[in-house]
């Protein structure tokens, strides 16, 4: 959300950024790289009624609740920001031009109506995943299936693809959220159109199947990863102490040689636990090859410490680098020592790879992760899978990937022959068109213009540098 703003500051708009304080804080570097560059990026930031709603201080977003119980509360916290929201609109010399929000900000529409702003919805997963999951709810398919692990087809789509529930049960689809489903799915089919974080020679049959079921405009102008064109930038993603760690990484891996290097990171969100782990491990170790792997602080347990104290890392320490905590993620993925990506199938880090012209190894853990799979793997073929085919997040002490499976996807994605350089070549290849469809003229590029132009001129104002503004 943050690059969408800022390109759409670049492109003469001025932009009202809307966050809370603690994610504020998390992006601090690429605030004041904003201001530093003279766009019309501000940035306003929303007090969140953390104690109102029993929820601990600095818990702002999901990847911040320790409890499950917590979850609710953390949405009726985000649905209580309406009031704020209208109160900074009220304050202002006139509407915007547009709202963006993302889809599970509801709460969001209301706003818009009562001040009369055209409201467009920011869909953070492919189109490959909306498209499916709007499918699955428009024809009822899941009314129908008992088990969760039943295969089914998606209907009315561009290929043959079969999901399971498990794997795709849509968001905030548990009885606790069956209100707020509703809601965002009903705001949903109210808003003006789509903006999404892909681009059209990666998704095009299902861009154009999503824009003719929902009979709304529909604009793709990433990857908004590509918005990071230095260094600096990219080291200043999402963390505030990212400069010097991104400076100690980098030393490390000029050490390395061109396309050697696995690079292991699973997100933000899921947590893996210790025999998991210690898995991960031994298959790396097997593989033979240099690698740098992302750890979570949560996930160094007693036992993890043991573990790597008691011979891991020395036995690897020529050729192995494990990172507890935050990476700096587009400083590695860019960087000509990696060679491919262990991932989460997150759609964020996959269009980072493929921007980077990087093959991944795809183990999915939830949400749109394996139906994106599916994208990389059966359509893209710029993937390897380790097979896991159902959810494991949140269930203990559950062994879903063992060594050899790990040795031998490493295997697979880092050696040569033929299979293993027709991917490597698809990945540049898509590395090229991603590239090209933001710079002027490209696909992403012109969608950014319309979509400018879309909202201004549907409300008679001047030209763009007279002022014409968007909410973020």
């Amino acid at each position: 959300m943050t690059d969408m703003g800022c390109l759409l500051a670049e492109r003469g708009v001025r932009v009202s950024f809307i966050i809370t304080r603690a994610n504020a804080d998390r992006i601090r570097p690429i605030i004041e790289h904003a201001k530093e560059s003279n766009i019309l990026f501000e940035v306003v930031e929303l007090s969140f009624p953390n104690d109102k709603f029993g929820l601990p201080s600095g818990c702002e977003s999901v990847d911040h609740i320790t409890d499950v119980g917590l979850f609710r509360g953390f949405f009726d916290a985000l649905y209580s920001l309406n009031e704020p929201l209208e109160t900074f609109i009220e304050n202002l010399e006139r509407p915007p031009d547009c709202m963006i929000t993302d889809m599970c900000n509801a709460w969001t529409a209301p706003v818009a109506r009562k001040f009369g702003i055209p409201r467009v919805i920011f869909q953070g997963p492919s189109c490959f995943y909306i498209s499916t999951d709007y499918n699955l709810v428009q024809h009822k398919v899941y009314d129908r299936v008992i088990n969760e692990n039943e295969y089914v087809t998606v209907p009315d789509f561009p290929i043959k693809l079969q999901v399971t529930k498990a794997q795709t049960p849509g968001f905030l689809n548990s009885p606790a959220f069956q209100d707020l489903r509703k809601k965002c799915r009903k705001e949903e089919m109210t808003a003006d159109g789509m903006v999404i974080n892909s681009f059209l020679d990666l998704e095009r049959p299902f861009i154009e199947n999503y824009k003719r079921l929902i009979g709304k405009k529909v604009w793709t102008v990433g990857p908004f990863c590509l918005y990071n064109k230095d260094d600096e930038m990219k080291m200043g993603r999402g963390n505030k102490e990212a400069v010097d760690k991104s400076h100690s990484v980098l030393k490390w891996l000029d050490g390395r040689n061109a396309a050697s290097v696995l690079y292991i990171n699973f997100g933000s969100i899921a947590v893996t636990r210790p025999q998991q782990l210690m898995e991960i491990g031994s298959g790396l170790e097997a593989s033979n090859r240099p690698f740098l792997w992302v750890m979570k602080k949560k996930e160094i347990t007693p036992v993890v410490e043991k573990w790597l104290a008691n011979g891991f890392e020395e036995r690897t320490k020529d050729r192995g680098l494990i990172i507890v905590g935050w990476a700096p993620q587009m400083v590695i993925l860019s960087h000509p020592a990696v060679g491919g990506f262990m991932t989460h199938c997150g759609w964020n880090s996959l269009l980072e790879a493929i921007t980077m012209g990087l093959p991944t190894i795809t183990w999915p853990r939830f949400a749109d992760q394996f139906v994106n799979e599916n994208l990389v793997v059966d359509v893209l073929g710029i993937g390897v899978s380790l097979g896991v085919k159902e959810p494991t997040i949140g269930i203990d002490d559950v062994i879903a990937v063992k060594s050899d499976d790990i040795r031998k996807a490493v295997d697979a994605l880092m050696d040569g022959g033929i299979e293993a350089d027709e991917r490597r070549q698809r990945s540049k290849d898509f590395s090229e068109k991603a590239k090209k469809a933001v710079e002027e003229g490209g696909s992403s590029y012109e969608n950014l213009t319309d979509f400018i132009h879309y909202f201004t001129e549907a409300r008679g104002k001047l030209a763009l540098a007279h002022g014409n503004s968007i909410i973020a």
